[in-house]
This record gives C-alpha cells, sequence and structure tokens, in this order.
C-alpha cells in the first residue's frame, strides 16, 4: 500500500474518532434532549462516516475487491440521522406544547415564537379556516391533547 493512501486512511480514522468521542461526550453531558440531539446526529455521524470512509479506501488499497456495502452504510447514515432527530425534536416540542414533559433545561417558552411568514410551524398551524382551537396558546393544530386522541 503506498503512503499516501496510508496517511489518507489514517487521518480518517483519527477524524472519525475524534468525532465519534466528541459526539459521544455531547449526548452524556448536555443537560436537555433538544441539546442532546446535537451529539449524535452532527458529530456522531460525522465519526461514523469517516470509518466508513476509511474502510472504503482501505479495501482497495491493499488489493482486495471493492465493495459498496460501506457506501451504503454511510449514506442511509447521512440520511437517516437527521430525519430521526427531526421527528425526535418535533415530538419533544408537542409534548412540551400540552405539559407532558416540563424539562426546564430545555428553555422552551410557553409558546413558541412567531415563524415570520404566514404560514405558521409546520406542525403546529391550523389554517384560517377551521375553527379557533381551545388550547392554552390559541393557536395550534388541535384543542385534543394528544393522550385524548
Amino acid at each position: 500500500m503506498n503512503m499516501v493512501a496510508e496517511i489518507a486512511i489514517a487521518s480518517l480514522i483519527v477524524l472519525g474518532g475524534a468525532f465519534a468521542l466528541i459526539g459521544s461526550v455531547g449526548l452524556v453531558r448536555l443537560p436537555s434532549l433538544m441539546t442532546r440531539l446535537h451529539g449524535p446526529t452532527k458529530a456522531t455521524t460525522l465519526g461514523v462516516g469517516g470509518c466508513l470512509i476509511a474502510s472504503m479506501l482501505y479495501f482497495p488499497a491493499i488489493g482486495a475487491t471493492w465493495s459498496a456495502h460501506e457506501l451504503l452504510v454511510t449514506l442511509f447514515l447521512l440520511i437517516t440521522a437527521p430525519v430521526s432527530a427531526n421527528m425526535i425534536a418535533k415530538a419533544h416540542l408537542h409534548r412540551q406544547r400540552w405539559r407532558l414533559d416540563d424539562d426546564a433545561a430545555d428553555g422552551i417558552e410557553e409558546d413558541l415564537p412567531e415563524p415570520g411568514a404566514d404560514t405558521g410551524w409546520a406542525t403546529f398551524w391550523e389554517p384560517e379556516s377551521a375553527a379557533p382551537s381551545a388550547n392554552p396558546a390559541g393557536r395550534g393544530a388541535s384543542a385534543i391533547p394528544p393522550s385524548d386522541i
């Protein structure tokens, strides 16, 4: 194996390991769910992706056959991690809205801030033609708490 490939592979493994370590520390040390989401979705995703790309480069460099498995795992990881984090954040916002999750460390106010557009927030918006809701904020998708649906 030539020196350039060894340096590239070693640097990707070290960089990936550093990102994975930083993301794991962030997952453990950050105070609330909304801040903890950044560790696994940003840093750890880059860390695992870096190690997988290093593996993808290693096997052809030593003369073995190239396999697309590492590339597919990297692509699926880069696609699914942000989507799952977005769904977790939306679920947390809904729980916070109905006071099912009183985590003071989140810093979520009584009501969501105004979005600055006429369309409202993606999961809390109610069309103008709908009947007014009876939730505490005076607007939203439904006046029925999620536990009663």
